[in-house]
């Protein structure tokens, strides 16, 4: 939902809209929330009889089918290879945040061999992630280099940072979340798991450029919640020594308009950004909520400790701006054309 939200589509991976995929995989789909939205994103551009399977360990979805979704579902353990389905099936293959059950090294990159072999020649892989480590935005970051007019427009949209190479990222200064960090890698360096998968993903794609071709990226950071330097102006192009006459003038431009739109005041979110932005705070919540008997063990607190950890941890992001100096939640899309 919340990729959705920030990327305005449940597909990254281009394709052409003349010819959509006929027929999509769903690798861990749950309860199958993302072939759902597929159905009504492709039946908006006219076609409504593209093909969904959902794959999976556990029967978690609905019958779609009664929804009106030419709908699938297989249960298999991801662990286990081959994937039951022949060579060449698919036109769309897709998987989303993976990591956290399945580890990088060895079992992801079979499982991507193996998604390219029932892949058709010209079909898309995506593989779409979310880092489960949260750091700090340092400052309101320049534009991305060579980001195009339609993902700039999309960032600024939703209030997200586009995210590249000299992106300035600084461990966090909440204490609730360094914890919550702190946990997470513990839990996740025993299970063999990646805690920081958006790093890792492209790599991994590259190993397979004998088999993949029109390899891209969208990589973005989701604030979770109101920014102090957003409000202030940091890192305002007009403000920047280095910044051209022509920057300054239009970055004075933009401020101005904002600050009409918002009457007077600085980086004010409009309700749509407020909502993405509160998304992402609650997809972390909702992830600390569901481990929470492995982060309680990683913690070392008993029960009673452990209440009043979260009892605090959700006053401090929800009451006290616990996030204004940055915290952003990692998320991201990868994809590739099988030659």
């Amino acid at each position: 939902m919340l990729l959705t939200s920030v990327f305005g589509s449940p597909v990254c991976s281009p394709f052409d809209a003349s010819n959509p995929p006929k027929k999509v995989l769903e690798v861990a789909c749950g309860t199958g929330l993302y072939s759902s939205m597929c159905h009504d994103y492709f039946s908006g551009l006219g076609y409504p009889h593209v093909s969904f399977t959902g794959i999976d360990i556990t029967p978690l979805s609905a019958d779609l089918q009664k929804q009106g979704i030419d709908w699938k579902f297989v249960q298999h353990d991801l662990r286990t290879l081959p994937l039951p389905f022949q060579d060449d099936e698919f036109d769309l293959v897709v998987s989303t945040d993976i990591s956290i059950i399945l580890p990088f090294s060895g079992y992801q990159e079979r499982l991507v061999a193996e998604e390219l072999r029932i892949l058709k020649p010209g079909g898309m892989l995506e593989i779409r992630e979310s880092d489960h480590v949260l750091r700090t935005l340092l400052r309101q970051p320049p534009k991305a280099p060579n980001i195009s007019q339609e993902a700039q427009e999309k960032v600024d949209a939703t209030a997200t940072y586009p995210l590249f190479s000299n992106t300035a990222f600084a461990v966090t200064q909440n204490p609730y979340v360094r914890e919550y960090n702190t946990w997470i890698q513990r839990v996740l360096d025993n299970r063999r798991l990646c805690a920081v998968p958006c790093t890792l993903v492209k790599s991994m794609l590259l190993q397979e450029t004998d088999h993949l071709d029109v390899i891209g990226t969208r990589r973005v950071a989701v604030m979770l919640g109101e920014v102090r330097w957003e409000r202030e102006g940091v890192g305002d192009p007009s403000n920047e020594r280095s910044a051209s006459p022509s920057d300054r003038k239009a970055a004075c431009g933009t401020l101005r308009k904002q600050r009409e739109d918002s009457n007077g005041a600085f980086g004010a979110l409009t309700a749509d950004q407020s909502a993405i932005r509160k998304t992402a705070l609650l997809t972390i919540v909702q992830l600390i909520e569901s481990l929470e008997p492995l982060l309680k063990e990683a913690s070392g607190k008993v029960q009673a400790e452990w209440d009043r950890w979260w009892a605090g941890m959700m006053v401090d992001l929800f009451e006290q701006k616990g996030t204004f100096n940055g915290e952003c939640m990692e998320i991201g899309a990868w994809w590739g054309r099988k030659r």
